[in-house]
């Protein structure tokens, strides 16, 4: 066997392989051995069939599959061997390479494009100066999260007047052209409104100040234009009985019930982070600030990562790429997507393929290699999230280690768990490389910064 490699222009490379009978003979023979011991043809014991048969039947399938199993191990081998940084996967050369004849002997050539990653050097020292924003849990914060927490642990009371976002039920009735209840009509009882949800002004208005016991006059399709499903819904019917509906409805108030929150006190301390744990609402407070401490770092961790990104392609500059080659490389990939989808998001293709390539090359300077105790962690800080959304803040331990050990079980799940292990230890070294330019910012203002391109 005989590979050659050319890269002129240090990006699209051309690898010719040369495969000899000698390369595959050997291997071809042994699998039509076997399957003749296999092979059943009337006329024949099992294992007698002759090997011209044989081979006249299965040779030529036999030779093809050998070939492309050989070709596959080496040419990846030899790019491996030759530390050719290739993009994609290699592709057939459109010019170069003809048709092999495999039902004849002889030698085969194959002709493949390979698309190279351009030469660079990106590299971060204690001279390269890069912001570094932390964000105070300054007391609006802190009213935000005492705010979320006694919402979380609210209740609906009964009120004796609607107003804001109270939620309202009361009996419906179809009335005809002449504003009675119209014979026949859809008759609805515990129909639930909530107004503030209501998109027409002039239906929102009608419940202004209203009290249980009131009647008004309702429309519920100008109420929920477009929304057919909403209106079905408020009236207990089939979404194809209001199609056509344009009724006025009489609605009788049963019901106001109003949100209220949970009073700021012992029984919500103790809900929000345990028995006894906290004693007065200072404490709670610098319990929430101590608690939101590390959302509040792994938010700024994660603006000078973006920060160092932006960074290093600036000092990286343009880089040139095999365009044509990775044009054909991504439309393989995406056959069903079309030429469209390629010219669309290809620059936005190549912009992540030049992070990727300097990320690699920061990765691999600071020797940064995840073990399996980093993905376990990272999956369970991502669970614990989840569980604070809800605001279970005091999830134990062992809850979070099974959950965990069920997330890793996914592959899909450890793809993401990987590439989020590898920026919190980047994140943390680079921390420790590069001259941080520490500045203190709101929640508001380090969100404004977010924002920012």
């Amino acid at each position: 066997m005989k590979i050659t490699f050319d890269c002129p222009d240090k990006i699209n490379g051309l690898l010719t392989m040369t495969i000899e009978p000698t390369d595959y003979q050997e291997q071809v023979e042994k699998t039509l051995k076997n399957y003749r011991k296999k092979a059943q043809v009337p006329g024949f014991r099992p294992g007698m069939v002759p090997m011209g048969m044989i081979k006249k039947q299965y040779g030529t399938a036999v030779k093809v599959d050998e070939v492309n199993k050989l070709m596959g191990e080496k040419l990846y081998a030899y790019i491996q061997e030759n530390k050719i940084q290739m993009l994609g996967e290699p592709l057939p050369n459109q010019e170069k390479q003809v048709p092999q004849d495999f039902e004849k002997d002889g030698e085969l050539t194959f002709v493949f494009d390979i698309a190279v990653a351009p030469e660079f050097k990106a590299e971060l020292t204690a001279k390269d100066k890069i912001d570094y924003y932390k964000i105070k849990a300054d007391d609006k914060l802190i009213d935000d999260q005492v705010q979320m927490y006694a919402s979380q642990a609210g209740e609906f009371v009964k009120a004796e007047v609607f107003s804001g976002n109270d939620t309202i039920t009361g009996d419906l009735r179809e009335l005809d052209e002449q504003g009675n209840t119209k014979e026949g009509g859809i008759t609805t009882e515990g129909g639930m409104v909530m107004p503030a949800y209501i998109k027409a002004e002039d239906q929102k208005k009608l419940f202004d100040g209203v009290k249980p016991g009131d009647i008004i006059t309702f429309n519920p399709k100008k109420a929920y234009p477009d929304n057919d499903a909403e209106v079905a819904a408020l009236l207990k019917v089939e979404k194809d009985q209001v199609k056509d509906l344009t009724a006025d409805f009489s609605y009788q108030i049963t019901e106001i019930r109003h949100f209220q929150p949970a009073e700021v006190d012992q029984k919500l301390f103790d809900r929000v982070f345990g028995e006894g744990e906290v004693k007065d609402e200072k404490a709670f407070r610098e319990k929430i600030a101590e608690n939101i401490a590390p959302q509040l770092q792994q938010n700024s961790d994660y603006k000078f990562l973006r920060d160092v990104r932006q960074y290093l392609e600036n000092k990286v500059g343009e880089l040139q790429f095999p365009e044509a080659l990775l044009k054909r490389v991504m439309l393989q990939n995406n056959k069903e997507k079309g030429t469209d989808y390629v010219e669309k998001n290809f620059e936005g293709s190549i912009k992540e393929l030049k992070w990727h390539l300097i990320k690699e090359q920061i990765v691999a300077a600071n020797n940064i290699k995840i073990e399996e105790t980093d993905l376990k962690a990272v999956a369970k800080e991502a669970i614990r999230a989840q569980f604070a959304q809800y605001g279970m803040s005091n999830v134990p331990d062992d809850v979070l280690e099974n959950y965990a050990a069920e997330q890793l079980k996914k592959r899909e799940n450890v793809d993401n768990f990987v590439d989020r292990a590898v920026d919190m230890k980047l994140t943390e070294v680079l921390k420790n490389v590069v001259k941080l330019n520490e500045k203190e910012v709101s929640l508001e203002d380090f969100n404004k910064l977010l924002q920012e391109k």
